[in-house]
């Protein structure tokens, strides 16, 4: 397909073998460069652009100073500036990055609902084990893997939601009208629905809460100020009022309930979940890291290779959020009740920082609650919602959710479509950007120890660096789904596409800003799965003849590669 050239751990191919745009370099290999780092503070090694034009020859590689600012400025302006592959048909279609999560319930749950959101722009099915029951799940997730089976380059991921422990009003034979000023009551014994009491589902709500305190009906909808409480009953009076209906949420602000984060509810779902081959759990209610031990502990019992996703939601979550995502892989910022356990203000810059502690661990993370709310009920958003989307976008989330809008909405293709084109748009300007902006910096103090993944996350910024100075995309051959993760980690300005041989690891990396994994089946031959991979992106339309694309060999599991030796190729794209 094209001719390479070893240049010191890096490959560039040279497609045509003429002269006047040959790509050149000097470096040592990786293995040899250790020694000059350890016990050295190491800063992400130059990239340099090159060309031979005219007898000059300026070099491509690596090097093993600190970063200069300036050269990677030069690198990442080279598209513009220097026209090193003038020949080269870059891709134009833009491929949307951030993912889009679509909650599935009654406007949604039929085959032909499920085929539309997935061309509409769904990468993720969620299931809210809050409503409906097993066997109503059961034929989403069944209709799900039917898609799947039928469509190999758009795989939808199964996302279950568990219902952890909501404290819910009851039963009321009508809706009640709160006022403002009037007196209500919460009580502990089962059954109770009159005018003026109601009960709760929850023994010791009246432990948990004091005279003082707010009371939240469906997050702020509705408010209510404890004034008493006896040993069975909390006596409140109606801040702002509206209409309590049956089984309302309630929370307190600033307070998370003593219930415990999975309930027995929740561990019947999740045997369920496990059964039946998702791929995430996502927790309500995580208040603490031991929660997602105990979790990690039955999956492995189980044999069951599932991710956590801990929703991030609750007032005691907040001093944990490092151990909380430490132990997970990955978070959910949960804005509902987030919001109404704590104040509503620092809701924005709480995402904020979820989303970037996150990012700092390489784990994804997801924006959620009330993106396209008005979309239930009305064909267009709020303006105030395609900034909050594009909010979320520019913060860096891999993933923004839909609840209600797709659940029991009465517009819910337009609700994604909506979400797709705002991200595609965001991430757009967001490319140009990134053309120009030097990728951010991996920095470890040596000491000594230098682990293949230090050496694997600097080579995933190299390749990134690499990726968007030339305007390509990357392919990566992966078993494992770490070299997409780091990949997506660093937001190269193109696709990533992820070929792997797991389905599993396929499915996963959906939920990856940027990652679009794709499954094939890898043959002892590396340039062979290669060539069937080039043939699968062109048969796909992803890529025509001339299009250049960076080739990543590398990651902690080998496949064809030396164990000592990480690749970086860039291709032309022949017949």
């Amino acid at each position: 397909m094209a001719a390479a050239m070893e240049i010191g751990g890096i490959a560039l191919r040279n497609p045509t073998g003429r002269a006047g745009r040959t790509f050149l370099g000097t470096g040592r290999r990786w293995r040899s460069a250790r020694k000059d780092v350890v016990g050295t503070r190491l800063a992400v090694r130059a990239l340099m652009a090159a060309e031979k034009r005219d007898g000059r020859t300026v070099e491509v590689g690596t090097s093993n100073r600190p970063v200069n600012s300036d050269k990677l400025n030069v690198l990442h302006g080279i598209q513009s500036s220097v026209p090193i592959v003038e020949e080269a048909k870059m891709v134009t279609d833009f491929q949307r990055k951030t993912k889009i999560v679509c909650t599935i319930g009654p406007s949604t749950n039929t085959r032909e609902m499920i085929w539309k959101l997935a061309e509409a722009g769904m990468n993720v099915a969620r299931l809210n084990m809050s409503h409906g029951d097993h066997e109503s799940h059961q034929k989403i997730i069944n209709l799900v893997k039917e898609y799947n089976a039928q469509s190999k380059d758009n795989i939808i991921a199964i996302m279950l939601d568990t219902k952890g422990p909501e404290v819910r009003s009851g039963d009321l034979l009508r809706p009640v009208l709160l006022k403002e000023g009037q007196a209500f009551n919460f009580t502990i014994n089962i059954g109770v629905n009159s005018e003026d009491t109601v009960s709760v589902n929850y023994d010791d709500f009246v432990n948990d809460v004091e005279v003082g305190d707010v009371i939240l009906v469906d997050g702020g909808m509705m408010s209510l100020a404890v004034k008493a409480k006896t040993h069975d009953m909390v006596k409140c009076k109606v801040i702002d009022g509206g209409e309590l209906k049956s089984r309302r949420h309630l929370n307190v602000r600033g307070k998370s309930a003593t219930l415990p984060s999975i309930t027995e509810k929740d561990w019947e779902d999740i045997k369920f979940g496990v059964d039946n081959q998702v791929d995430f759990f996502a927790v309500s209610f995580v208040k603490d890291a031991r929660v997602i031990h105990e979790l990690n502990d039955y999956l492995r019992s189980r044999n069951a290779d599932i991710h956590i996703i801990p929703k991030i939601e609750s007032a005691d979550s907040i001093p944990n959020l490092q151990a909380i995502i430490s132990a997970s892989d990955g978070a959910m910022v949960a804005r509902g009740d987030l919001g109404a356990e704590l104040p509503i203000e620092d809701v924005p810059s709480l995402q904020e920082e979820i989303i970037k502690t996150c990012r700092s661990m390489q784990k994804p993370v997801i924006v959620a609650t009330n993106m396209l709310e008005s979309m239930i009920n009305h064909p267009t958003p709020t303006r105030a919602e395609v900034s909050d989307i594009s909010i979320a976008v520019q913060e860096g989330a891999d993933a923004i959710m839909l609840s209600g809008e797709t659940a029991h909405g009465k517009y819910p293709l337009k609700a994604v479509k909506v979400m797709h084109n705002v991200a595609s748009k965001t991430e757009s300007i967001m490319s140009n950007d990134t053309l120009h902006t030097p990728a951010t910096a991996v920095q470890y103090v040596g000491c000594g120890d230098f682990s293949q993944g230090h050496m694997s996350a600097m080579f995933a910024l190299h390749a990134t660096t690499m990726a968007n100075a030339l305007g390509t995309p990357i392919i990566v051959f992966t078993q494992t789904g770490s070299m997409p993760i780091l990949l997506s980690h660093y937001r190269p300005s193109s696709t990533i596409f992820a070929f792997t041989n797991e389905e599993r690891v396929g499915q996963r990396l959906t939920l990856y800003q940027g990652v679009l994994p794709l499954y094939l089946q890898f043959s002892d031959d590396a340039e062979e799965t290669f060539s069937r991979a080039i043939k699968h992106l062109m048969n796909g339309g992803y890529l025509r003849k001339g299009d250049y694309v960076t080739r990543v060999k590398s990651g902690i599991r080998s496949i064809w590669r030396d164990d000592s030796t990480h690749h970086i190729e860039v291709c032309n794209i022949q017949d």
